[in-house]
């Protein structure tokens, strides 16, 4: 019998005890339930019950999370440690998710459940984790160091095939590493993905006969149906791509799954839908938790918003974010590539390089930033290469602008 233990972090708040809330979620959880059981032995505990491990009381509030009809402050507040067995969960995602996730939110007493962390034994390794990640990303792009630069398909949706191809050549001509459909952009009748393909990848595909650089380009590739995303994945590759764009939310963990045992693209994962999951501070998921899920199914580039995102996400969250990818799950190998996006333009890239402790281990991606640039994408895309070259100098921008009209341009306009 397995002695591992998974260990999750909960964020509780309750009007009532916080230990005895913690210990009721262990057994709701595993082996108990509302009543005490002839079955529930101690040989059963001992082999399948969820213990609390630790709790460390965080300050209280006189304001509940949520509405608390029977409740009066104050709300007290505490992370709880609560371990699984092993035995009990095993190595399987929707086995994780259901008992340690699915049922808690459920519980009575508390006001507020936030899922803080997974703590993962080494068993869950079998997970196969980043094909590419970091390494295999800058591979691709043939960027050995620095910031890859990419940007994405600008207006989102209403581009013919040929107006999208008509884009990525300026681009490409303008010295982008990577660029993406946007996460909106799957197949639709003005421009299914196979026509997409047909018309984008002979550009690609010359740019890099000519340059010898072969800019890598994500095709939106998602699908609820397995088959369908297999299908899209096989056009793309055998039209020479390299990198497909994956909904992470919408195709769910199986569909996750099923596309890396298949995947010869390199996958950037869109979390749109997480914001569901963690806008509220009192309930759900933390990203800290959310992201070692899908980098163990295999995500190899992560898309987390940025610095002064246009979203509502606050800075500092972004920032613990970017830290939680460079942490290694079992091995570096398991880190999938942070990108930073959300109404990046360039202005931010001194603040990300200072903030995220200065490292160049990023893509930074900007859409409306490089085509709303008031000369053009291609002056778009150089100035957020100066801005990036001023972060890597220690240099202000605007101090760096003064020699250089791209970057000068987008700081007038947006700055």
């Amino acid at each position: 019998m397995s002695r591992s233990t998974i260990k999750v972090t909960y964020r509780l708040e309750t009007p009532g005890d916080i230990e005895a809330l913690a210990a009721k979620i262990a057994s709701d959880q595993s082996t108990g339930t509302f009543t005490e059981l002839p079955g529930e032995t101690e040989a059963v505990r001992a082999r399948c019950a969820a213990r609390v491990e630790a709790i460390t009381p965080l300050e209280p509030s006189d304001t509940p999370s949520f509405p608390d009809p029977g409740g009066s402050g104050p709300y007290h507040r505490a992370d709880a440690v609560i371990s699984y067995p092993l035995e009990a969960v095993g190595t399987d995602i929707a086995a994780l998710m259901t008992i340690t996730v699915g049922g808690v939110f459920a519980a009575r007493g508390p006001t507020g459940i936030r899922v803080m962390d997974f703590d993962l034994p080494q068993e869950w390794a079998v997970h196969p984790g980043p094909q590419f990640g970091i390494p295999g990303s800058r591979q691709l792009t043939g960027v050995a160091e620095g910031p890859i630069i990419a940007s994405i398909i600008k207006p989102s949706l209403g581009l013919l095939p040929e107006e999208t191809a008509t884009v990525v050549k300026q681009l490409c001509e303008a010295g982008v590493d990577f660029i993406k459909d946007d996460e909106k952009l799957m197949s639709p009748g003005y421009s299914s993905l196979e026509d997409r393909v047909k018309a984008i990848m002979p550009v690609i595909l010359d740019h890099e006969q000519k340059t010898g650089k072969k800019v890598m380009y994500a095709f939106g590739i998602s699908s609820a149906d397995p088959d369908v995303m297999t299908r899209n994945h096989d056009c793309v590759v055998a039209a020479g791509g390299n990198a497909g764009v994956i909904n992470i939310n919408s195709i769910g963990y199986g569909g996750m799954s099923f596309l890396r045992k298949r995947s010869k693209l390199c996958l950037h994962a869109h979390r749109n839908g997480w914001d569901i999951l963690t806008r509220h501070p009192g309930l759900g998921m933390e990203f800290r938790a959310y992201q070692k899920i899908w980098r163990l199914l295999g995500v190899d580039q992560f898309q987390i918003n940025g610095i002064r995102a246009k979203y509502w996400e606050p800075d500092e969250s972004f920032v613990r974010s970017f830290h939680d990818l460079a942490e290694p799950i079992f091995s570096p190998a398991d880190r999938s590539l942070p990108v930073v996006c959300s109404g990046q333009w360039g202005g931010q890239a001194v603040d990300t390089y200072r903030q995220t402790g200065r490292t160049l281990d990023l893509m930074y991606l900007a859409g409306g930033g490089v085509h709303g640039h008031p000369m053009g994408p291609a002056a778009g895309v150089r100035a957020v290469q100066q801005a990036w070259k001023a972060a890597e100098s220690d240099v202000e921008l605007a101090d760096y602008a003064l020699d250089h009209p791209e970057l000068a341009a987008a700081l007038a306009k947006w700055g």
